[in-house]
């Protein structure tokens, strides 16, 4: 009896299946063919179920339906909570350190960039034009003077009696030519009455001449002694600056030395002169041609400290065959003095200003065989790589032309780890979209 029932058992287990679907599908054919196999309890047990009335499963589409969806969720939450089970399992990969700025708007200003030297407008060595002593020293080494001050006084004695002496000489000469006159007079109208001769006549008119011609002489004498005098006063030919003393007093100087008595240099103002390769050339004449102003910056050596502002005056005429370089001159008012004589300094050109551009520190700016690109931080913290168009840089900062827009974080520091997709800690950082420039 218990195996008969084990083996019932077995048999409703068995065939259960095959009711269930065929409950749904409405086939009773398949239900009896497999019911017919079963012992006599299980299949008066299951008939007895088949004579109840159906309710029509399969052909109500609802059931379909509502079966479909629940397998449907049924199987999104399988999924859900498998990824979840592997994202919990998979190892978090750290976020990549990066710094980070935000792109602004304003205008870049492109420069030709050249070594210029420092050079006076002019530079005078004052010399003695007559020889004598030096007598007075009117002056201080390093002093600013205008032109027209006295700088040195030589002894004028020498020729203060040079100029009573060309005086007397003039006064006795004079005295002659005014009786040899007197003298012509009367002869010319004796030699009417018939008097005298012609020859006396002729001969005392020629006395009267030489005595003209000692006069205008001794004028001259009266004139280069006056000359001596006031050359006796070293003056100053230039403003600017006295350098050091070269004579001391009680010297004696002659109009021959050839070191001088004073250097004097104007500062105020004051020019760089500095050369740019002949390519460069036509973007100076289009600027100069343009009427925009040509301003010219003036740099220290190592690029740190900006020493003055100018403006260009003009270019050379010619290239030079051994360097292809033209010369340019800028002048500077030089008012504090940064600028002194033959010092190195570096010259920046303004050639032209990109207005109203999206500028970038040129670090943000990456090369690569299909262009530059840069990195942009979205808003979920992670990086995309993206083409940009550079219109221009200069130095440090970069206009983009297209491809990127304003208000936009890229990526200065960390680029070297980063792939598309990657989460990114940024530390923004604040940079002034000015240029600065560095050391060639």
């Amino acid at each position: 009896m218990g195996s008969q029932s084990r083996r019932d058992l077995s048999s409703a287990r068995e065939t259960f299946p095959a009711l269930f679907f065929e409950r749904l599908l409405g086939d009773t054919r398949l239900f009896d063919e497999v019911t017919t196999e079963a012992s006599g309890p299980t299949k008066a047990k299951y008939s007895a179920a088949a004579t109840h009335p159906r309710t029509g499963l399969a052909s109500d589409w609802r059931t379909w339906a509502i079966a479909a969806l629940l397998l449907v969720i049924v199987a999104w939450f399988w999924r859900a909570h498998r990824e979840a089970i592997e994202a919990a399992n998979k190892p978090m990969r750290p976020m990549i350190p990066v710094s980070a700025v935000t792109s602004q708007r304003g205008d870049l200003n492109l420069f030709l960039s050249a070594i210029g030297t420092v050079t006076p407008l002019n530079t005078t060595t004052v010399k003695t034009r007559v020889d004598g002593t030096v007598d007075k020293i009117f002056y201080t080494e390093g002093q600013n003077v205008k032109q027209g001050d006295v700088l040195i006084q030589i002894d004028p004695r020498p020729f203060d009696v040079a100029l009573t002496q060309a005086q007397g000489q003039y006064a006795k000469d004079e005295a002659t030519f005014e009786n040899a006159r007197i003298t012509f007079e009367r002869d010319k109208i004796l030699f009417t009455q018939g008097v005298i001769a012609r020859q006396d006549l002729d001969n005392q008119e020629a006395l009267m001449n030489q005595a003209r011609g000692a006069v205008e002489t001794d004028k001259g004498a009266i004139a280069a002694a006056k000359l001596n005098i006031t050359y006796s006063k070293i003056i100053a030919p230039i403003s600017g600056r006295i350098g050091l003393r070269l004579v001391d007093l009680g010297n004696l100087v002659h109009a021959t030395d050839t070191t001088g008595l004073v250097v004097i240099t104007q500062l105020q103002p004051i020019t760089v002169v500095f050369a740019i390769p002949e390519d460069d050339i036509p973007k100076v004449v289009e600027r100069m041609q343009s009427g925009q102003p040509t301003t010219v910056q003036v740099w220290d050596r190592d690029f740190k400290k900006q020493l003055s502002t100018g403006k260009l005056l003009t270019f050379d005429n010619q290239i030079d065959q051994t360097t292809g370089t033209v010369k340019l001159k800028a002048q500077f008012d030089n008012l504090d003095y940064a600028l002194f004589p033959d010092q190195f300094v570096n010259a920046r050109l303004l050639v032209n200003t990109i207005e109203n551009a999206v500028l970038v520190p040129s670090a943000a700016v990456q090369k690569s065989p299909q262009g530059s690109f840069v990195w942009v931080v979205k808003s979920d913290g992670t990086v995309s790589q993206r083409g940009v168009k550079v219109s221009a840089a200069q130095g440090e900062v970069t206009a983009i032309a297209s491809g990127l827009t304003l208000g936009e974080t890229v990526v200065t520091d960390g680029v070297d780890k980063l792939q598309p997709g990657v989460k990114v800690a940024a530390h923004m950082t604040t940079v002034a979209m000015t240029d600065h420039p560095t050391a060639q």
